[in-house]
């Protein structure tokens, strides 16, 4: 899924911040939450000035977030990446079967945007996907899906993805009044301390509250203050 501008790549420094090359566009991005507080939507925020190269705060301590002012180094910040490289389709769970989609989970990518939980469940959902408005809620709850963690595929194996320009969003949840992670959208390449390149994927999450047990992925430790 090559992005449309060959320059766009985010690198992840060795103990400290993520550097974002090839001008890619910056916003905030807030989950719009129902009653409940489960995730309905999203709702666009603040733009940032496009810039052809920034920094931005992997370590979740710095004073001029989202970008980085070096307290990383201050704190002697540990950005160790953690998660698995292998391939989503490798990692994923048993999917789950509809009557005429498939359902992939890797539970580790969670970021804990409250989805999935909204009007039955996803899982639910898409057991009963032969009903017009079950079939539309599924769609909805996966694509709004940050982190990827959830993925669909028609019974030919074709993805159904949701389309983005490539861009990064500062996710904003009101429900726990925190700061998510960054929202990489667009099939961004994002290269490790050590120069490997994750796979390149339509939507993943990346930690920036310095907290993530799967770096550099957000597994939602942001939400619970651990």
């Amino acid at each position: 899924m090559p992005v449309k501008n060959s320059k766009m790549k985010i690198k992840i420094c060795e103990n400290g911040p993520y550097t974002v090359y090839g001008g890619v566009p910056l916003m905030d991005q807030i989950l719009v939450p129902d009653a409940e507080g489960l995730s309905t939507g999203w709702h666009k925020g603040k733009e940032y000035p496009l810039q052809e190269e920034y920094d931005l705060c992997r370590c979740g301590h710095s004073k001029t977030k989202p970008f980085c002012d070096l307290t990383h180094n201050e704190i002697f910040f540990d950005g160790t990446e953690t998660a698995s490289r292998e391939p989503f389709d490798s990692q994923s769970e048993p999917k789950t079967i509809g009557p005429d989609m498939e359902l992939s989970d890797v539970v580790p990518l969670c970021a804990l945007a409250r989805f999935c939980d909204r009007a039955g469940g996803v899982w639910d959902n898409l057991r009963a996907s032969d009903d017009p408005e079950k079939r539309k809620i599924v769609l909805q709850e996966v694509g709004d899906c940050p982190a990827g963690r959830l993925v669909l595929r028609d019974k030919a194996g074709n993805l159904i993805e949701p389309e983005f320009e490539p861009s990064i969003g500062l996710v904003l949840d009101p429900v726990v009044a925190e700061l998510g992670p960054l929202w990489v959208r667009g099939g961004i390449p994002i290269e490790s301390a050590d120069g490997y390149i994750y796979e390149v994927r339509n939507r993943v999450t990346l930690c920036r509250c310095g907290k993530s047990t799967n770096k550099p992925f957000c597994d939602g430790r942001h939400t619970n203050g651990e």
